[in-house]
């Protein structure tokens, strides 16, 4: 039988369907602890939304994953998914807030241009923010600033001001949480080393099982996978803790994998297809980018003359 699906394709889509206010056709902001009750749902979004909860909301689904949604939390999501619980008929008193915006609301503006900076829409339910009662009361602020100018009539988005007016809030909440899950990168680069220590023993088991002769040089994709997360969530996480790329890194790692090969005296080719590099001359570009000089000169120099050339950490 197939799941009975909510399909919001605009804000009040769903506005309507807990029976709360109304604001705008481009952006609704609903605080669910002025709502007599409600019904799950298990949406598909063709907006964006953002859901700030103050209770706690278990056995929900996203895609094809169940989760529990603890306490002052944020869940953000894009158009595209699909999250929630389906309507049993039970009737639930959430706490919280939710605001949902129409990416129409973004055509042709500096907001639009910057949305690929929030990755945080496409990290995993088991990956929301976790905010600190500070970081909560700044964005339940901006939340009743941004439905106050609605209500009271100072934004109607009946010309181009007020669309800019709207975009700035909408900006400023973004940046709010694009800082705080700075924090909580942050907290969790505590256990930086272990992070990373992980990252290293999922490469070295990778080559150790010899995965790269089918599947090629291991990707970011694969190395969150097997740390259980999102490759968003995993990439900002080692951006934190090391300040470049999870592609950086991994391409480190096997650089000097690729070193202890060419100590050993293997060829330049031989390395190259050993690593799971497709051609010897993209080994070359990758390496050379890595280290600054071809692995021919690390081979020759290196090994003949003894120079010293920059460690690769």
């Amino acid at each position: 039988m197939q799941p009975k699906i909510l399909h919001i394709r605009s804000v009040n889509d769903y506005a309507r369907y807990i029976s709360a206010p109304e604001l705008h056709p481009l952006v609704s902001v609903i605080h669910y602890d002025e709502l007599t009750a409600m019904r799950h749902s298990l949406n598909s979004y063709e907006v964006y939304a953002m859901f700030l909860n103050d209770g706690e909301l278990p056995e929900l689904t996203y895609g094809t994953l169940q989760y529990t949604m603890p306490q002052h939390t944020l869940m953000c999501v894009a158009p595209g998914q699909i999250g929630g619980k389906e309507d049993a008929g039970e009737i639930i008193h959430a706490k919280g807030w939710a605001l949902l915006f129409d990416p129409k609301l973004l055509h042709d503006t500096f907001l639009g241009k910057q949305m690929s900076r929030y990755r945080f829409f496409s990290y995993n339910t088991s990956e929301p923010l976790l905010m600190t009662e500070e970081e909560r009361g700044i964005l339940v602020d901006c939340l009743e600033h941004l439905r106050d100018s609605f209500v009271h009539g100072t934004s109607f988005l009946g010309t181009s001001s007020d669309l800019s007016l709207v975009a700035s809030w909408l900006s400023l909440i973004l940046e709010y949480c694009l800082r705080f899950y700075s924090r909580q990168f942050k907290m969790q680069s505590t256990g930086e080393k272990g992070l990373l220590h992980r990252l290293e023993t999922v490469l070295d088991t990778y080559y150790d099982r010899g995965l790269q002769a089918e599947q090629g040089l291991p990707t970011v994709s694969y190395c969150a996978s097997q740390l259980c997360l999102s490759a968003g969530y995993f990439g900002d996480l080692i951006h934190e803790a090391t300040g470049d790329t999870a592609t950086a890194f991994i391409h480190r790692y096997i650089i000097r994998r690729a070193n202890e090969l060419l100590r050993a005296g293997d060829s330049v080719s031989t390395v190259a297809y050993d690593l799971g590099f497709q051609t010897p001359s993209h080994f070359s570009h990758v390496y050379k980018k890595v280290t600054g000089f071809p692995p021919s000169a690390y081979k020759g120099d290196f090994l003949e003359n003894r120079q010293v050339f920059p460690k690769i950490r």
